[in-house]
């Protein structure tokens, strides 16, 4: 039998084992929790605002009416608002062209219309800019002969129509990001976008009054994000005012390709991201688990009958795939932000 004393100190003993063993128990467990929610479906986020916004929002605003013209060697397309209050050039990615900023029409029967680059036109034209978009000579833009070529172009341009005493602005994303940072060295703009690029910064004399610049970037994309926090001190250090805008990745729905672009119904739009949820494209949110690029949905789509999509709109969903993803895709997501950039630099 067992003195009192001495089973005190034994059970005490016992629940001395117990506590450590059981906060181990929960620190595991706790662990285990941590890498799970790292490795497995994000959690779900409200919608933001502006992916509820349909591609025709801006019908009763603004309709397409661009004029064709070719000049230098290049295509460039327009639309001229009424009392248009500033001048607005746009120039694309690689493999990107001036059709895909515009609505097929009967004064464009080549344009494509791809969904982010529509949109940023429509909010330009609905806010009193007028749109110049030029191809490039090649599949991306070069920095030497064609910056004097498109500078041409644009003074041009401005002068044909009477626009030279509007201020004059620029978007460029990725190869024209790069393109608009050094073509604001042979131009006076009053403020620049460069959407999923850095810019030439470091293989360019920047001087004091360069313009107002705006980086609308992508943080998964950590070399330009690095990049981008490396030059924007440089760019401050001369006076120039400049700014960031995060893009972050979104979660697709049933009705995502329906609300973004057109063309596509409601029950496609329904059957394509039921599609890539058999399929394992998306996680249990909705959200792309690989960058639109890598994702074959392309031979899964081919393979599945059941969802009829019209052949001309698989670069119109590619476009939305990419963007969702959030990797390197142009967006029409921050154009509040982009367009406000311009209008406080404009006076």
């Amino acid at each position: 039998m067992l003195k009192r004393g001495s089973r005190s100190k034994q059970l005490f003993g016992i629940h001395s084992f117990r506590i450590p063993a059981l906060v181990s128990s929960v620190t595991l467990i706790l662990l285990v929790l941590i890498l799970f929610s790292r490795d497995g479906d994000k959690k779900p986020m409200p919608v933001p605002a502006h992916l509820k916004q349909r591609w025709n929002r801006f019908d009763s605003l603004v309709q397409f009416r661009p004029v064709v013209e070719f000049r230098n060697g290049t295509d460039l397309i327009s639309q001229i608002p009424d009392s248009p209050k500033a001048v607005l050039f746009i120039a694309h990615g690689c493999n990107g062209r001036a059709i895909n900023f515009w609505d097929r029409s009967p004064t464009c029967q080549q344009c494509v219309g791809l969904p982010e680059e529509r949109l940023l036109v429509l909010e330009g034209l609905s806010r009193k800019f007028a749109v110049l978009t030029v191809s490039s000579m090649g599949r991306c833009w070069t920095m030497g002969e064609e910056r004097v070529i498109v500078r041409d172009i644009i003074r041009w341009w401005i002068g044909k129509n009477k626009l030279e005493k509007l201020p004059l602005v620029a978007l460029g994303a990725s190869s024209g990001g790069y393109f608009v940072s050094a073509l604001a060295t042979n131009l006076r703009f009053s403020s620049i976008v460069l959407m999923i690029a850095e810019g030439m910064f470091d293989q360019m004399d920047v001087p004091e009054d360069y313009p107002p610049t705006l980086f609308v970037h992508m943080p998964k994309d950590t070399y330009r994000q690095q990049k981008i926090d490396e030059f924007m001190p440089v760019l401050k250090s001369k006076g120039i005012d400049v700014a960031a805008v995060e893009c972050v990745e979104f979660p697709l729905s049933v009705s995502t390709f329906a609300e973004r672009i057109p063309g596509v119904e409601e029950n496609v739009s329904a059957k394509l991201f039921e599609l890539f949820r058999s399929k394992g494209f998306v996680d249990a949110n909705g959200y792309m688990k690989s960058d639109g690029r890598k994702t074959r949905w392309k031979k899964a789509l081919q393979e599945n009958k059941n969802v009829l999509l019209d052949r001309q709109l698989v670069n119109h969903v590619q476009e939305e795939l990419n963007l969702a993803f959030a990797y390197h895709e142009m967006t029409s997501l921050q154009s509040e932000e982009i367009f406000k950039w311009f209008e406080s630099h404009m006076s």
